[in-house]
C-alpha cells in the first residue's frame, strides 16, 4: 500500500482536477526564469499537458537573448525529467512563447504586438517577478517590486478573459506584526506617492532618504512588497485577485530533483558556508526558529490556489499565507547542528579552508570579538599567504560578503513571528488522495536530517560544482583539517598555559621579593 491505504494503481485512477483546471488555459508568468518560476514552469509543463499555452516574460541579461535564456533553461538539470517525459526540449518549446519585456521599465518594454495578445488571449497571469535581495537599492526595488506591480495590475485590467490575477508577495512584509494573518495590512506609505518619488529623484537622493523612508523596516525588500501588496489589494476592486505570501522559500524537497536550488541565499549559502568553515560565529538566538518553505511546496500551493478558486469561486480566501511552522518547527540551532553533522560526516565540501566549527552567540560583543579573531585575522593572514605565493586573495571578500549579509540576517534570527494558514489549511481539506500525493502541501514524511542531506548534496554538485566522484578526496581533507584544528587547539592552549603560567610565576616572584625585602626592612 502507499499513500493514505490506497494502492499506486488506485491512486493513479483518482481524477486529478488540478491539472483539468489548467486544461485549454494561457498563462502569463512574470519572473519564470528564477529559482521560484522554473519550479513553477516545470511543474506545469509535466503536470498539465493539455495546457495551452505559457507566456513568459523574459528580459535579455548578461548578454543573452530572452529565446537564448529560456533555451539554456530547459536544458538545465531541473528539466531533464521532462525533457525524458516529453521527448526532448523541442515539445517544451512549443508550449512556452516569449513575451520580450522588463518589470523595471516603463510600460513594462514590452510591444504592441505581445500586449494586444496578452489582452485578448489571458486568462491567468501569475506575477512572481521581484528583486529579492534585502540590500537592493531603494530606487530599483521600488521600480521593480512596486511600479512592476503597478504596471501589471494595469495590464490585468485589459484582458478580456481574464479569470485570476496572482500577486506573489512574502510573509515577510509586515514585520510589525508577530502575529501575521490572512488579510490585508495598511502599507507602510502610499505606494503612489513612492513611485512618483522616485521616478523623478536620483539614485543619491533616494539613498539619502532612504532611512527615513524605511522608518523602522530592516530593509528595501520588505518596504517595497509592503508597498506591491497594497496595490494588488486595491486591484481587488476591479479584477479577480488573490495574495499568496511563501515564507522563506528553499530548496526542494521532493520534486522534480530534491535539494535543487539555483542560488546559495538563504539557509543554504549559511550551510555553505559554515561546511567550508569560514563562518565560524553568528549572532542569533539559537532556539528561536524561521519559518522555512520548500519551494516545491509552494508551487504546489500555488497551483491548489488557482483550482480552489477557479472550482469553487473562494473568493473570500483571496489572501493565503503559505508557512511551516504550524506544522514543523526547526530552530537555527537544529539547524545548523544537523548541516555541521552531515558535511563532516557525510557529504564533506571539497577545499575546506579550516574544519567546520564554532557557534551561535547571544551577545553582540562576544559575536564580534569571535568574528575578529576567527573570521577577519585568519582571512587576512591566509589572504597574505596567497599573495605571496601568486595567487590572488580572496578570502577577505568572501567575508566581506559574509559582514554584509550577516547585517540582514541578524534581524530576523533574533526575532520571532508567528504566522495564521487557516485558509490554507481548509484549502487543503479539498483535496483527494491522488491530489495530495501529487501536490504535497503538508509536512507528513519530512525527515529533517535527509532533507538537508538532499540540500548540501545538490548545493555541492549544481552550485559549487564539485561532482561526486571528488568525495573520497573531501573526505580526506576533511579529516586533515580535522587534525589541523586538534594541534592548533592544543597548541594555542598550551601556548596560553604557559603564558598564563609565567604570569603566574613573575607574580609570585615579585610577591615573594616583596616580603623579603619588608622583612629586611622590619629587621633594620
Amino acid at each position: 500500500m502507499s499513500s493514505e491505504g490506497y494502492s499506486e494503481s488506485e491512486l493513479d485512477a483518482m481524477p486529478d482536477r488540478i491539472a483539468g483546471t489548467f486544461s485549454g488555459l494561457k498563462l502569463l508568468i512574470t519572473g519564470g526564469t528564477g529559482f521560484m518560476g522554473k519550479v513553477l514552469v516545470e511543474k506545469l509543463l509535466r503536470k498539465c499537458p493539455d495546457i495551452d499555452h505559457i507566456n513568459l516574460l523574459v528580459r535579455a541579461k548578461k548578454g543573452k537573448n530572452p529565446k537564448q535564456r529560456l533555451e539554456e533553461m530547459f536544458n538545465g538539470e531541473l528539466f531533464e525529467k521532462l525533457r525524458e517525459m516529453r521527448g526532448g526540449v523541442e515539445p517544451l518549446l512549443a508550449k512556452v512563447s516569449i513575451v520580450s519585456g522588463d518589470v523595471m521599465e516603463p510600460d513594462l518594454a514590452i510591444s504592441n504586438d505581445d500586449r494586444q495578445r496578452i489582452i485578448d488571449e489571458v486568462d491567468i497571469i501569475i506575477h512572481a517577478a521581484a528583486t529579492i535581495r534585502f540590500d537592493e537599492e531603494l530606487k530599483k526595488a521600488v521600480l521593480l517590486n512596486v511600479r512592476g506591480t503597478k504596471l501589471m495590475v494595469e495590464l490585468a485590467k485589459k484582458c478580456k478573459k481574464l479569470k485570476l490575477f496572482i500577486h506573489i508577495s512574502t510573509a515577510y512584509c509586515h514585520l510589525h506584526e508577530k502575529l501575521l494573518e490572512e488579510k490585508p495590512y495598511p502599507p507602510p506609505a502610499d505606494p503612489h506617492q513612492v513611485i512618483q518619488a522616485v521616478e523623478w529623484m536620483d539614485e543619491d537622493t533616494v539613498a539619502a532618504l532612504t532611512p527615513k523612508l524605511l522608518n523602522t523596516l530592516p530593509n528595501s525588500y520588505a518596504f517595497t512588497k509592503a508597498l506591491g501588496e497594497a496595490l494588488a489589494v486595491e486591484a481587488m476592486e476591479h479584477i479577480p485577485v488573490m495574495i499568496l505570501r511563501p515564507s522563506i522559500v528553499i530548496p526542494i524537497w521532493q520534486d522534480p530533483l530534491p535539494g535543487w536550488t539555483d542560488n546559495i541565499n538563504g539557509p543554504t549559502g549559511l550551510l555553505i558556508g559554515a561546511g567550508k568553515g569560514v563562518i565560524r560565529t553568528m549572532y542569533c538566538k539559537s532556539d528561536s526558529y524561521a519559518d522555512f518553505l520548500p519551494v516545491d511546496v509552494f508551487i504546489n500551493g500555488i497551483m491548489i490556489a488557482v483550482w480552489n478558486y477557479i472550482t469553487y469561486g473562494d473568493k473570500a480566501r483571496n489572501v493565503l499565507n503559505f508557512t511551516s511552522s504550524a506544522e514543523i518547527k526547526v530552530t537555527w540551532s537544529e539547524m545548523i547542528d544537523a548541516g555541521r553533522e552531515i558535511i563532516m560526516n557525510r557529504v564533506p565540501l571539497n577545499g575546506v579552508v579550516w574544519y567546520p566549527g564554532g557557534s551561535m552567540k547571544h551577545s553582540r560583543l562576544y559575536h564580534n570579538i569571535c568574528a575578529l579573531f576567527f573570521h577577519w585575522i585568519p582571512a587576512i593572514l591566509i589572504d597574505i599567504l596567497l599573495f605571496c605565493l601568486g595567487y590572488k586573495p580572496v578570502l577577505m571578500r568572501v567575508q566581506r560578503r559574509i559582514s554584509k549579509g550577516f547585517d540582514v540576517f541578524e534581524y530576523y534570527t533574533n526575532n520571532q513571528w508567528d504566522f495564521k494558514s487557516d485558509h490554507a489549511q481548509t484549502v487543503r481539506q479539498r483535496l483527494n488522495p491522488k491530489e495530495r500525493r501529487d501536490y504535497k502541501v503538508d509536512a507528513v514524511g519530512l525527515d529533517i536530517s535527509n532533507y538537508f542531506e538532499d540540500c548540501i548534496r545538490a548545493a555541492r554538485v549544481y552550485i559549487l560544482k564539485e561532482y561526486d566522484d571528488t568525495l573520497p578526496a573531501a573526505r580526506r581533507h576533511m579529516k586533515v583539517m580535522w587534525w589541523v584544528d586538534l594541534i592548533t587547539r592544543c597548541l594555542f592552549w598550551g601556548l596560553l598555559i604557559y603564558w598564563a603560567y609565567g604570569w603566574m610565576s613573575s607574580l609570585w616572584s615579585f610577591a615573594t621579593d616583596s616580603s623579603e625585602t619588608l622583612s629586611v626592612t622590619a629587621a633594620i
